[in-house]
């Protein structure tokens, strides 16, 4: 069965290049053709016809990304045209004023295309034109008054452009509209009040623009609004009470604005309102009691913000709220036991307030809890045992506090929890033995406290710690259990300020270490001689007077013990020279605040032996933003810790930013190159290519930071992690997601190839460099191994790039490297995504290549429905067929012989023909509630 499907594979692509070539129609299109008044789809791409086609009435070529050149301006001469479509192509240059002459359109569908300039004025003259979409370009200009013009307009879609200007007051004449979206563009002004008209309007979206100003009341004149998003811009004033009369709006998004004054009353009278997000602004007052009132209410969220009072009971009426957050304000008492009632909460975000009291055990009745984030208040007492009931709880942050006692050992059944913060707190005694139960934690911190004994060997058998283990500020004591051994994919490691005694040799088994703070202890023996250990200053080995540097790694070398307790003596005298100043600096500040806030400042970033040298991030700096910047690179620096590590790849360690005005971005700090090993400059590279590419399925780049010693790299941050973290938390992902991914890092891929000029290899495509946003969108990431095909060093990489597993065989015998390297990796990605297994691991077939596997099976007498993951196979049969067929395509791609393969562009077009051509126009947003439960 498998092997028909691939023999089927192989032989349509040899038949479609076939065909290409052997059915090129040339000469008029036929007159006859306008005499079929039925016809409504007429498909003539990538032909050589002449002609006119006066009668046609639908134009429809959308969903074909490989089709390219400009749109004729002749196409207005087609005046009985009542629907224009080619959206979600390669298509370029202008619209064409004629369309002007359309007189009878009625859709007009040119959106996800290369499309540039402004908007033809010309366009309010379609007095027929209901649908109008035009997002997803890169269209420039202002929005043209003349639209206004358009009475029976019902969709007008121009978000995701670059469009400038005001928003124009005339788009009050559209009479009919009820979707209205301009948002992701530079507009900017003030809203028009006028907007408040359109009464049949139901979507008001303007987000992520420049506009200023105070909401103008009059929109609660809209009454048939639903939903109105003016997130991510400048605007100021204070909320309109009059928003309390739109009774049908279920989504208000004023988020990254300056909105100041006090939260109206009047959002209780908004009784279908189920998203409400305030964040980011300068409100003030408490929270009104009529709000917990909506019965809808799902998103609650009033993050960073100024606002006082406490979180009364009534909370608990809220009973539909999923996600409440409320950190950044100054909320103050205790958090009501009532909450515990909120039985479909799975976000509660209370950090950064002035909440006291002790945690209520209640909070443990939220089942579905995934996340509870209450650090850096005042709450006091033990941390509640119960909590260990939350089995889905995934992230857990109770730092900064003061919780006494002792760590509940029920915190082992959190099977789930993949970040655990405990930090500043008064915490005593042990590890907890059940911790070892803890298979999917990446981050553990239990910093500064009194923790006590030795370290828990079941710390060494938590495999999954990758980002951070920081147990430093403690009181532990002993040797370094063997067991630590097993965190070979630990990057960051802090044992700082404890008594631990007996040598390091077990670290250099940790091949994944990126930062390292062992000072404070009573360590010996000689330094490890790795790489990693190379890298290191003495600021990460400070005061351990036995620990001496080697040559070989297992003996002390005398000349060099002596000079390195010499360093460490003047490192005393340093230190504590510095210690002195800074006392008498702070000393009579501190006098005057809580112990809370003296265990934060002992802890805080500045302070911290953990982070990397001074010499690191000195100045000056050079930061180049490629587009506006809210943000300074002192902002950036801030946010480089070890806590906000997200990731590493070939060429450094990416960290999650969040900066002041809420904008979050990821941050690439690049490996330094060693002195012996071959000049590659990835961050040359990386500028060179990212700096100028510009494409949906790749990571944008924002702009760059160096100073003499430290290369920055600046992305736009995406929200949901890479595909290898997706496709190993065993979610039930369903097929439609997994085909979604497959194509579009595909198409950023043929990208690459096929449309940068000169035209650029990847060099290292695998699952983790494939990243996600909260929609599935797939973006490709890590250009630091990425070359130019015709730059100098090209013919000459003698230097291995790409990660095990994903390397194309003919890696072995030639330098020669092509595109077709990258084709190789991607059909890895592709088996890895239907078949739900790494591309090397243990339970493949006696730890068979992914590749060698899937062969193995389809050589056997085992149905091919078996190399798909277990929880796709019942999918119904046309779902299993469209698998199967991907599959092949897979395998065409992991071909031995590099010739063999497909070029990218023709990997899309093979996927695209795996299923039926997507519609390139009608509603292209998803319901709002669709878009919640994503968010």
């Amino acid at each position: 069965m498998f092997n028909t499907t691939t023999t089927t594979c192989s032989t349509y692509h040899r038949m479609w290049r076939s065909w290409e070539e052997e059915f090129i129609f040339s000469g008029p299109i036929p007159s006859k053709l306008g005499g079929l008044t039925s016809l409504q789809f007429l498909f003539l791409n990538s032909n050589r016809l002449t002609g006119s086609l006066v009668s046609l009435q639908q134009f429809r070529i959308g969903g074909n990304p490989q089709l390219t050149g400009e749109i004729p301006a002749r196409l207005g001469l087609l005046t009985n045209l009542t629907t224009f479509g080619v959206a979600a192509t390669g298509l370029s240059g202008v619209i064409p004023p004629t369309f002007g002459n359309l007189i009878n359109l009625q859709t007009l569908a040119i959106y996800d295309t290369e499309v540039f300039g402004s908007i033809p004025p010309e366009l309010g003259m379609c007095s027929e034109l209901r649908n109008l979409y035009l997002h997803m370009n890169k269209l420039t200009g202002s929005i043209p008054p003349q639209l206004g013009k358009l009475q029976k307009l019902t969709s007008l879609l121009l978000w995701g452009n670059l469009l400038t200007g005001p928003v124009p007051a005339e788009l009050s004449n559209c009479s009919s509209l009820v979707v209205l979206d301009v948002s992701a563009n530079d507009l900017s002004g003030e809203i028009p009040g006028d907007l408040g008209k359109l009464e049949v309007l139901e979507q008001l979206h303007l987000s992520d623009n420049a506009l200023t100003s105070a909401i103008p009341m009059q929109l609660s004149n809209c009454s048939s609004l639903t939903a109105l998003q003016l997130d991510k811009n400048q605007l100021s004033g204070a909320i309109p009470w009059q928003v309390g009369n739109l009774k049908y709006l279920q989504s208000f998004l004023l988020w990254g604005n300056s909105v100041s004054g006090t939260i109206p009353a009047a959002f209780g009278n908004c009784t279908e309102l189920y998203s409400l997000d305030l964040s980011r602004n300068n409100l003030t007052g408490s929270i009104p009691e009529e709000i917990f009132s909506l019965k809808k209410l799902s998103r609650l969220l009033f993050l960073g913000n100024s606002l006082t009072g406490s979180l009364p009971p009534s909370v608990a009426q809220c009973q539909s709220l999923v996600r409440l957050r409320l950190g950044e304000n100054q909320f103050s008492g205790p958090i009501p036991k009532e909450i515990g009632q909120l039985q479909n909460l799975v976000f509660l975000d209370l950090y950064m307030n002035h909440f006291s009291g002790e945690l209520p055990s209640e909070v443990a009745d939220i089942t579905v809890l995934e996340l509870l984030d209450v650090h850096n208040n005042y709450l006091t007492g033990e941390i509640p045992s119960t909590l260990g009931e939350l089995v889905n709880l995934e992230q857990l942050d109770l730092s900064k506090n003061s919780f006494t006692g002792e760590i509940p050992g029920s915190f082992g059944n959190l099977s789930y929890l993949n970040k655990l913060i405990l930090s500043n707190n008064l915490l005593t005694g042990p590890i907890p033995k059940s911790f070892s139960n803890l298979q999917k934690l990446t981050l553990l911190d239990l910093s500064s406290n009194g923790l006590s004994g030795a370290i828990s060997p079941e710390i060494g058998y938590m495999t999954s710690l990758t980002i951070s283990l920081d147990l430093s500020s403690n009181r532990f004591t002993g040797e370094l259990p063997e067991s630590l051994s097993g965190l070979t994919r630990l990057q960051s490691l802090d044992i700082s300020h404890n008594i631990l005694s007996g040598n390091i040799a077990i670290l250099s088994s940790l091949t994944s270490l990126t930062t390292l703070n062992v000072s404070y202890n009573s360590l010996s023996g000689p330094i490890p001689v790795t790489p990693f250990f190379r890298t290191l200053t003495s600021n990460s080995f400070l005061d351990n007077l036995h620990l001496c540097e080697s040559i070989d790694g297992s003996a002390c070398s005398a000349r060099i013990t002596g000079r390195s307790r010499l360093k460490s003596v003047k490192s005393i005298a340093l230190v504590a020279v510095i210690v002195i100043s800074v006392a008498i600096a702070v000393v009579a500040p501190l006098f005057f605040v809580t112990r809370k806030r003296r265990y934060e400042f002992e802890k805080s970033p500045g302070m911290s032996a953990s982070a990397v040298g001074a010499e690191d991030f000195s100045y000056p700096w050079t930061f180049i933003p490629f587009q506006k910047a809210n943000f300074t690179i002192d902002n950036i620096l801030d946010c480089l810790k070890g806590e906000n590590i997200i990731g590493k790849g070939c060429s450094g360690v990416v960290y999650r930013a969040e900066m002041p005005n809420g904008e979050l971005i990821a941050v690439k700090k690049l490996w330094k190159t060693k002195k012996d090993e071959e000049p590659i400059d990835s961050f040359a590279a990386e500028i060179q290519i990212l700096g100028h590419i510009r494409h949906r399925n790749i990571v944008k780049l924002l702009g760059y930071c160096s100073n003499k010693s430290t290369k920055l790299l600046l992305y736009n941050y995406i929200s949901n992690g890479n595909l290898q973290q997706l496709l190993q938390s065993n979610r039930n992902l369903d097929w439609e997601i997994r085909y979604k991914i497959a194509v579009g890092s595909a198409q950023g891929l043929a990208y690459l190839h096929h449309y940068c000029v000169p035209a650029i290899l990847h060099r290292d495509v695998k699952c983790n460099n494939i990243l996600l946003d909260s929609k599935f969108e797939a973006y490709l990431a890590d250009f630091g191994l990425a070359k130019l095909m015709n730059s100098p060093n090209y013919q000459a990489m003698s230097r291995l790039a790409g990660s095990y597993g994903y390397i194309a065989p003919e890696y072995g015998y030639t330098v020669n490297i092509t595109e077709k390297s990258d084709v190789y990796s991607y059909g890895v990605v592709l088996l890895e995504i239907l078949s739900g297994r790494s591309a090397i691991e243990p339970q493949i077939g006696d730890g068979l290549h992914i590749v060698e596997w899937v062969k193995k099976k389809m050589g056997s007498f085992e149905p091919a429905v078996t190399i798909l993951d277990s929880k796709l196979r019942a999918l119904p049969d046309q779902m299993v067929q469209e698998m199967l067929q991907t599959i092949g395509i897979a395998m065409f791609c992991v071909n031995s012989s590099p010739s063999e393969r497909p070029t990218m562009k023709e990997v899309v077009a093979l996927l695209m023909e795996v299923k039926s051509p997507p519609e390139e126009f009608g509603k292209t947003s998803q319901p709002l509630i669709n878009q919640l439960t994503q968010s």
